[in-house]
Formats: structure tokens, C-alpha cells, sequence
């Protein structure tokens, strides 16, 4: 559990893995869309024991030392609790779109890595979010995120971002009325991490699975 400095911060410095010091990061899992396709509230669908939802979250807080969940705003769920903290942030803009729910939870982050998820994304594998993290910090400040490479195409989630790169440019993209999430990687410099780098950690590729109707919570495709 993180230990808290002043104003409630976490002083916690980084996680020892198997490959060495992890830094600190914190997580965004984007909770706030309308589940139009599903015909119901897929974040409270259960994959075996456990929510959408809370799969989610604990997928990234495997790896981060806070999470923030983006909700509609009016949501009141409560998901279960955690060894860290965890807080609720409302999308300004209800159903608005993954890129203004992404500016909330990115203005409302302590560190200066975040994991981006989605709240539909219940088999996140950790051992590729601490990759992609790892990757993000060896490229230095030349690349401001990481996604992953999947049969040719890059799939925008989940993320590895640098906090305050990833803002800036998402404050403009809303500005400008920009509501694509793939639009962020499109102006951030950003390096997708090639299957040949990733897949051997999770070979069945279901970090990359999501959930967007009621059979793919019965289907073997990670891609859902």
C-alpha cells in the first residue's frame, strides 16, 4: 500500500519487479461510454466472479499506484475497493467521446506516466503494461506514448502516456472539437510496441480483449 506525503500524495518510489525497479504510475480506466451495443450497463456484467469493471481496475493496479475511473457523470457505482487509492472523476462532457473522458482522468493523475485502459478491458495482463511502461521510459523524452501492434494495425488501447505531453496536446484536440482517441496518437509521438516484443508475455493477446456485447463475454478472442 502507498504510504502519503503531504496534501495526500503517494511518496511510494517505484515497485521492485523481476526485471528491476518499476517507476511510479498512475492509471485512467475510461468508464464513462453508453454501452450502446451491449443494451445494457456492461460494466456491471460479470466475468466470473467479477465486474467488468473491477477486472479492469485491477488489471491496472497491478502496475500503478493510484487509479482514477472516469464516469458519466450522475454515475454512482462503486467499485470494489482496493490496496490503493482509487477515485471517481466525471466526464465533463456526458458521453462525449474516449478523448474528453481521457483529459478528465489525465488532469486529475498524480504521476508523470499513466496506463490508459478501458473500463470494458477485464484481461489486461500486467507483465505487458510493466513492457509498455518500460518501453515509454527507455525511449526518453523523445516518445510521448506507447501502444501495442496488433495483425498490422495499432490499437489505441490500453496506453502507456507521459502525463503532461499527453495533456497538452489533448486539451488542444477538445478544443478544436476532436472527440477521436486515435486522434491523440496521431499528434503525440508514439511508438507502437510489435507483437514480436509483446505477444510472448501474453500469448493469447488478451490484454488487447474487450468487451462489447453480451457474446463476448463467452468468446476465446482477445480482440472480443
Amino acid at each position: 500500500m502507498s504510504s502519503k506525503g503531504p496534501g495526500g500524495r503517494s511518496t511510494r518510489k517505484g515497485r521492485v519487479t523481476p526485471e528491476g525497479r518499476l517507476p511510479d504510475v498512475s492509471g485512467v480506466i475510461l468508464a464513462g461510454g453508453r454501452s450502446s451495443r451491449f443494451g445494457s450497463d456492461k460494466l456491471a456484467a460479470r466475468l466470473g466472479e467479477r465486474t467488468l469493471l473491477d477486472l479492469a481496475i485491477a488489471g491496472v493496479a497491478a502496475i500503478a499506484s493510484e487509479i482514477v475511473v472516469v464516469v458519466a457523470p450522475g454515475d454512482g457505482r462503486a467499485p470494489e475497493p482496493i490496496d490503493r487509492p482509487l477515485r471517481l472523476v466525471a466526464d465533463p462532457e456526458r458521453y462525449g467521446g474516449p478523448l474528453v473522458g481521457l483529459l478528465a482522468g489525465l488532469e486529475a493523475v498524480e504521476q508523470p506516466l499513466v496506463i490508459v485502459a478501458g473500463a470494458d478491458m477485464p484481461t489486461l495482463s500486467p507483465a505487458v503494461l510493466r513492457a509498455m511502461v518500460r518501453a515509454l521510459v527507455a525511449s526518453g523524452t523523445g516518445w510521448g506514448a506507447v501502444i501495442l501492434a496488433s495483425r498490422g494495425d495499432r490499437v489505441p488501447l490500453p496506453a502507456v502516456l507521459r502525463t503532461g505531453a499527453a495533456t497538452a496536446i489533448a486539451r488542444q484536440l477538445v478544443g478544436d472539437g476532436e472527440r477521436r482517441l486515435r486522434s491523440l496518437f496521431e499528434r503525440l509521438p508514439t511508438r507502437a510496441l510489435e507483437e514480436g516484443d509483446w505477444r510472448p508475455l501474453d500469448p493469447d493477446g488478451a490484454t488487447l480483449r474487450d468487451v462489447d456485447q453480451p457474446s463476448d463475454l463467452d468468446t476465446g478472442d482477445p480482440a472480443g
